[in-house]
């Protein structure tokens, strides 16, 4: 009786399209973490470590103009395909807008590159790895997911995503063996991702009855407008987060930048913990915040608790297993990387400080602080990160990349004091 139960409960449980739409969003970036972390020794192996510091620096690069082609859609469009999902005209001058509104960002974005790299010399020693790199613009501009999402499909787009990364760990095994080759790391990554959303592209249309009209500007313009602040807030996160070797390759070698891209992405990979566990917890902390003030802060405080715990436990492990780490990925001994690991471990923690800070921003709806958060933020680690890597280098570098994180949290926390000095006094005290 009781193990019927259990089942009926369970697979409703299953059954339920905002658990499906988490787990399979957690499966594309567990698996896109899995990839890249299986392509890091064999990339490493076949075009050296200043090649793969050079291929990760243009990846930096493509990666800061996907969030201008993305233009804060992956946030919006989800909303508004979920809104008109039995309305299939409406619908698909939707899709259609929005495709070709990213399609014409990306060919903007690429323009730039091509601009910089053939007009003005720029990025002089990846100057070809980046312009190969351009593809991926476009394998983000024709990424189907937002819409996968609001239909609350997310099962095909899930796996479609698995199958492309497979693809490119094959192609890195089939043909990437000396650094002369370097230039088609990324390539490839783009050229299979866009033939697997092509075909996705193709199953919207013929399988679910979506139709591509030609682009209207009028609705195009007004979804720029309505989208900048979400724009510019994407930016300012990922330029904070995700920039320290764009600001390294303007002071360091090819050889440094690779023992520091080595430890960063290690670090990236675990940064990920605190950002899952704010998407985790904020639909049951909007739903508390609403109806029990005294539950919401009593889960927040448990929750935190327990989240600054498993920070320290995963930073003090990457510290502890830095050298082992580096040796795995690498297959050889990098003490650089291994000190740029180790001084970076804490990182983790740090960034696990702000999550309360920010589910508080967002149950509260506080768009506009959340928004200045990020552009004080952004400007200080570019400030104090410049700096410190003129004088000390890589390591200056990891310093400012962890004091970004003890000053974002101070700035969410003053924020919110001097706007909401209730959630404060009642998470805090």
């Amino acid at each position: 009786m009781f193990e019927k139960l259990s089942l009926i409960s369970l697979s409703n449980f299953i059954r339920n399209k905002s658990i499906q739409n988490f787990l399979f969003l957690a499966v594309i970036q567990s698996s896109n973490v899995l990839i890249s972390i299986i392509s890091m020794p064999l990339l490493i192996q076949g075009i050296g470590v200043d090649q793969f510091g050079l291929v990760n620096l243009a990846l930096s690069v493509i990666i800061l103009l996907n969030i201008l082609v993305g233009f804060g859609y992956n946030l919006s469009a989800p909303r508004e395909v979920a809104v008109n999902q039995q309305d299939k005209d409406a619908l698909s001058h939707l899709v259609s807008n929005v495709f070709s509104s990213k399609i014409i960002l990306a060919s903007m974005a690429t323009f730039v590159i091509f601009l910089g790299v053939f007009g003005f010399n720029l990025f002089q020693e990846y100057q070809m790895i980046l312009v190969f790199s351009s593809l991926l613009l476009f394998s983000e501009a024709t990424l189907p997911l937002w819409f996968f999402q609001g239909m609350e499909k997310m099962k095909l787009v899930s796996i479609a995503n698995i199958f492309s990364k497979l693809l490119f760990l094959m192609g890195i095994v089939l043909f990437i063996h000396s650094p002369a080759q370097s230039k088609w790391v990324n390539f490839m990554m783009g050229f299979f991702g866009l033939a697997i959303n092509l075909s996705l592209l193709a199953y919207i249309h013929f399988f679910m009855g979506v139709k591509f009209y030609r682009p209207e500007f009028s609705a195009i313009w007004k979804s720029l407008k309505e989208n900048v602040l979400l724009f510019f807030s994407n930016l300012a996160s990922h330029i904070s987060i995700n920039g320290g070797l764009i600001i390294l390759s303007f002071f360091s070698v090819a050889e440094t930048l690779g023992m520091y891209s080595l430890a960063e992405r290690v670090v990236m990979v675990l940064r990920l913990f605190p950002a899952l566990i704010i998407q985790a917890i904020f639909p049951n902390a909007s739903k508390l915040y609403k109806s029990d003030t005294e539950r919401f802060y009593k889960f927040m405080k448990n929750v935190y608790l327990r989240v600054l715990f498993f920070g320290a436990l995963i930073s003090l492990g990457a510290y502890l297993t830095a050298p082992w780490i580096i040796k795995v990925l690498s297959r050889s001994e990098l003490d650089e990387s291994v000190l740029y690991l180790k001084t970076l471990a804490i990182v983790p923690f740090m960034a696990c400080l702000n999550v309360g800070n920010v589910v508080l921003l967002l149950v509260a709806d506080l768009k506009e602080l959340l928004f200045k958060a990020s552009w004080m933020m952004c400007v200080y680690m570019i400030i104090a990160s410049s700096i410190l890597t003129y004088f000390f280098g890589g390591v200056g570098l990891s310093y400012g990349i962890i004091s970004t994180e003890i000053v974002v949290f101070l700035i969410c926390l003053v924020l919110l004091y001097q706007h909401k000095k209730e959630l404060v006094h009642g998470f805090y005290t």
